[in-house]
């Protein structure tokens, strides 16, 4: 079948050919005819994502199924933190259900990364309403329902900010660490300026007052835990050490229980920090065999594609990543002559960089993590002192202050960090030439560090990331030879478990994240 444009003067006519008769279209919108002006064979829909969003419409109202069907399965392919919002609305205009349905439940599946999009920003309060009252957003924590509540309103503030009762209504505040909702939600001035919202804020306080047996006798919408359809993970390895600085990038696939190599970076890479962040892994800074950079790489996992982003400010290697209320911050590091204190962060949607508050300490070797909307330095290198470090200090946005904490039991200078279950974890690390197996845990509620079991062997300059209840380890060092081998811990049981199939190549100082397996 194909679609002829006819000659200059019945530009509005086409004609439909490979029917059992000709049909002529008179159909498409004036502003549509810009999109087909030549010979279009149907078996090349799927290059040409503008003329679909213009046939999809005219195979509807001429019954022409294997058209539509081509058209939305293309446009299914397509789906993305950024246009999944925006295909989802134009299937329900033009009544695709099962295209409807799998752009809803990608919206669900991504909600983190698809509050960062502009098209979010651009909904109206009941699209907003209908995505975050549902039970299945996949989300590590209320937080990110909090944060998406706020930057909406904050978007179009004077119109919007008398919805924020009807808004907080669907956001389950008693589900958040109470840190979390006497340091950020009660500061909120949204919240503040609310009766209804302070009523929530209190039901929130209420709950987290109430001993655990009476709590389920507190049944709200907002008490019900979330119930996503879990996405298969993949954990993804960037660059490294190995020994020199290498640009291997290689994934691991949890549910196949094996390791496949992906798309290698631009250029030699390691000593990065490594996040994941609306959709794409993110390589922020490191050491390229010469020099400390400035640059940072993003990579598409759909697209299996590496492009540059702005770069830092500063020339970073060793340093920290994390993400914190949509935002990018870069953490401390050595420049190729010292240590860092300096923090930066960045904004995806402006593609800028720019500084806040510097640490308290020059920390280059750092961990960092996020629990309850802070962000956390553990440990280091302070070059002025010429000492590892046992000190530990957070960073509260709102504030824009670095504070010091409680200091883990001993000094951690390439330890990994990673959260799982609202607890902050150091893992290894090196006190001088003595490389540690030991682990210990922080819990913010406490303001304490206690020891939990060691792991399998000793490592430094490892990556950690936590995954499916479980907080994996991957490579490092031992101090005579970069490791192949991860292992796990199993909260539960206290228990380390090496997996058995190794990374390709032993490295040290790679990024680590987990992203959401390629549908």
């Amino acid at each position: 079948m194909e679609i002829v444009a006819t000659e200059k003067r019945h530009q509005h006519l086409f004609r439909v050919v490979g029917c059992d008769h000709e049909l002529w279209l008179d159909l498409l919108h004036p502003v549509e005819k810009q999109f087909v002006d030549s010979v279009l064979p149907a078996s090349c829909l799927s290059m040409f994502t503008c003329v679909l969003q213009v046939l999809l419409p005219a195979a509807g109202l001429l019954q022409l199924q294997d058209v539509k069907k081509t058209c939305c399965e293309f446009l299914e392919s397509q789906l993305h933190p950024v246009n999944c919002l925006g295909i989802r609305a134009f299937a329900d205009m033009h009544a695709c259900t099962d295209l409807l349905n799998k752009a809803n439940t990608y919206a669900e599946q991504h909600f983190a990364d698809v509050v960062l999009s502009e098209e979010f920003l651009n909904l109206g309060i009941e699209q907003v309403c209908s995505l975050i009252s549902s039970d299945k957003l996949t989300i590590s924590s209320e937080e990110k329902v909090f944060e998406a509540v706020i930057a909406w309103v904050n978007h179009d503030k004077d119109v919007r900010q008398e919805f924020m009762a009807r808004l907080m209504e669907h956001v389950r505040l008693p589900l958040l660490p109470r840190e979390y909702l006497v340091q950020r939600v009660e500061e909120e001035v949204l919240v503040k300026n609310s009766s209804a919202c302070k009523d929530y804020l209190i039901e929130a306080m209420k709950y987290h007052l109430l001993p655990t047996e009476q709590r389920i006798l507190m049944k709200s919408v907002r008490t019900r835990l979330r119930t996503p359809m879990n996405l298969p993970k993949l954990m993804v390895v960037v660059g490294g050490q190995a020994p020199k600085a290498i640009r291997s990038v290689e994934c691991y696939d949890f549910k196949e229980e094996r390791w496949h190599q992906v798309a290698e970076l631009p250029s030699r890479r390691c000593r990065a920090g490594m996040v994941y962040m609306a959709g794409l892994v993110f390589a922020v800074g490191g050491f390229n065999g010469s020099l400390r950079v400035r640059t940072v790489d993003s990579y598409d996992p759909v697209k299996d594609q590496w492009s540059s982003v702005a770069n830092m400010r500063d020339r970073r290697s060793t340093l920290g990543a994390a993400v914190l209320n949509g935002l990018l911050y870069a953490v401390g590091g050595f420049d190729g002559s010292t240590g860092l204190s300096s923090v930066e962060a960045y904004n995806i949607k402006s593609n800028e960089w720019f500084h806040v508050a510097p640490m308290n300490t020059r920390r280059s070797s750092v961990g960092v993590g996020v629990v309850g909307g802070l962000l956390y330095a553990v440990g280091g290198y302070d070059g002025a002192s010429r000492q590892c470090l046992s000190t530990v200090e957070c960073y509260n946005a709102t504030a824009n202050e670095w504070t010091y904490i409680a200091e883990m039991s001993t000094r951690r200078s390439g330890a990994g960090v990673g959260v799982l279950n609202n607890l902050l974890y150091a893992v290894g690390g090196h006190d001088g030439p003595l490389v540690r197996k030991s682990v210990e845990v922080y819990d913010p509620t406490s303001n304490t560090w206690r020891q939990v079991a060691d792991m399998n062997m000793c490592r430094r300059n490892a990556g950690v990331c936590a995954v499916n209840g479980l907080l994996y380890v991957v490579g490092g060092d031992d101090g005579s030879c970069n490791l192949a081998s991860v292992e796990y811990y199993n909260p539960t049981t206290d228990k380390w478990t090496v997996v058995s199939s190794c990374m390709s190549t032993g490295r040290s100082y790679a990024g680590v994240t987990v992203i959401d397996k390629p549908l």
